[in-house]
C-alpha cells in the first residue's frame, strides 16, 4: 500500500470544441442530463472523451461529479473541469470513481474551495488530495462488484420505463374509450376540526407541489391546534391558492393508516363511488397541473376552489376496472421504491468497497 498524491496520476483536459458533432452535457451529482439552455454558441464548449471525469468546480461539496464511461466523446460548459488518468498502470479510473463519490470526498473539496463570490474547487485543488491505492488487482476486484450492482440497477431501471410507458397507454386508452364526466358527483369536501385536540403538532403535514405530505416547514411554536383540518386516511387535501406555485397544485392524497393535520387554508375531500387512488392517478398527470392553473381565477390570488374542482372531468369506467389500473400503477411504485433504494445502495457502497480494498 503507497500513498500518492492524485495530481501525479491525472491530468487536466483542456481541448476546446471544434464543432464536433457529439452529445452536449450538463453535470449533477447524479449524473449526466441534457443542458437547460438551448441554441447557445458551443465554440467555446470543453471536449470530454470516454473514462474522464467532469466536474462542477463550484458545486464540489454536494459531489457534482460525473465519471464518463457512457460517450466515446461529449462536450459540456466552459464551467466544467475536466481531467483524466495518466498512470493507468497505478490508478483505475473505475476506482477512481468510487474514491470521489464518497462524502469524504466531497467534505475535502469543500474545505479546499476558495474565492470570493464563490467558492470553487479546481483541478489544481483536488491535485494537492493525497490517497492510499491497493494493487490493480484489487481494484478490478472492487470496480467488478460495483458494476454488478449498477448493471442490476439499470435492469430495474429498464424495466420500469416499460412499465411506465403501460401505464401511461392504458389511461390514454381508457380517455378514448370512456367518456369523461364531471367529478362532482364523486367526491364530498370534508371540514372536520381538531376542536377536542385529540391531534398534537407531530400529525401536522405540509402539502407540496409534488403530490406529497411532508412534515411541515413552518414554526408550531405555541400554535393553536385546534382551528386545523383533519385529513383521515384515503383523502386528499389541496391548496386552493394556486398564485404562488408556479406551474403545480399543492396537493395530496393520505395513503398511510394515520391521521394528519393540515392548515386551515387547505380544502380536504373524500371520494364516494370513485377508488381515490384511481382518482389521485389523474391528479399527479402534468395536463391536471395545467388544468388547474388555466382555470384558477381571482384578482390579488389565483384560487382553484372546491367547486372548480368538481368540474375536473375524468374517465370513470368500472370499479373492478379502476381497480386493475391501480393495481398496475402499484406495482410500478413498487419497482420504483426498489429503484431508488438500489440507488441509495449503490451510493452508500462506495466508501464501503474503497475501505475494504484498503483493508485487504
Amino acid at each position: 500500500m503507497k500513498k500518492y498524491r492524485l495530481g501525479d496520476l491525472i491530468q487536466q483536459r483542456r481541448e476546446k470544441n471544434k464543432n464536433y458533432d457529439v452529445p452536449v452535457r450538463g453535470v449533477t451529482r447524479t449524473g449526466f442530463i441534457e443542458p437547460k439552455q438551448e441554441r447557445v454558441d458551443v465554440n467555446a464548449y470543453n471536449v470530454f472523451y470516454l473514462n474522464d471525469f467532469v466536474f462542477n468546480s463550484a458545486r464540489m461539496e454536494i459531489n457534482s461529479i460525473v465519471f464518463n464511461d457512457i460517450y466515446e466523446k461529449g462536450i459540456c460548459s466552459p464551467i466544467y473541469d475536466i481531467f483524466y488518468i495518466t498512470r493507468t498502470d497505478i490508478l483505475l479510473s473505475g476506482y477512481l470513481n468510487l474514491f470521489v463519490k464518497r462524502d469524504e470526498f466531497a467534505r475535502r473539496c469543500q474545505f479546499l474551495s476558495f474565492g470570493s463570490a464563490h467558492n470553487s474547487c479546481h483541478v489544481e485543488d483536488i491535485s494537492e488530495i493525497e490517497l492510499y491505492l491497493p494493487s490493480i488487482i484489487i481494484q478490478e476486484k472492487v470496480i467488478t462488484i460495483y458494476n454488478a450492482m449498477k448493471a442490476n440497477q439499470k435492469i430495474f431501471e429498464h424495466g420500469l420505463d416499460d412499465l411506465k410507458l403501460t401505464c401511461d397507454a392504458y389511461i390514454e386508452n381508457l380517455r378514448q374509450d370512456v367518456t369523461p364526466v364531471a367529478i362532482g358527483d364523486y367526491i364530498k369536501e370534508s371540514d372536520e376540526r381538531n376542536t377536542a385536540l385529540k391531534y398534537d403538532v407531530n400529525a401536522v403535514k405540509g402539502i407540496t407541489t409534488e403530490k406529497q405530505f411532508i412534515e411541515t416547514k413552518a414554526n408550531m411554536e405555541d400554535v393553536k391546534l385546534n382551528s386545523y383540518k383533519i385529513v383521515n386516511p384515503k383523502q386528499f387535501a389541496y391548496v386552493a391558492d394556486t398564485s404562488r406555485r408556479g406551474d403545480k397544485m399543492s396537493m395530496a392524497f393520505n395513503d398511510s393508516e394515520n391521521t394528519y393535520l393540515v392548515s386551515s387554508i387547505s380544502t380536504v375531500f373524500y371520494t364516494n363511488g370513485l377508488l381515490p387512488e384511481y382518482l389521485f392517478l389523474f391528479f399527479r398527470r402534468d395536463e391536471f397541473n395545467r388544468y388547474t392553473r388555466f382555470h384558477s381565477w381571482g384578482s390579488a390570488r389565483e384560487v382553484f376552489s372546491f367547486e372548480d374542482m368538481k368540474e375536473v372531468k375524468i374517465p370513470i369506467p368500472d370499479i373492478m376496472i379502476q381497480k386493475a389500473i391501480v393495481d398496475i400503477f402499484n406495482v410500478y411504485n413498487e419497482r420504483k421504491a426498489i429503484v431508488k433504494k438500489l440507488k441509495r445502495q449503490i451510493k452508500d457502497i462506495c466508501p464501503i468497497l474503497v475501505r475494504g480494498a484498503l483493508n485487504n
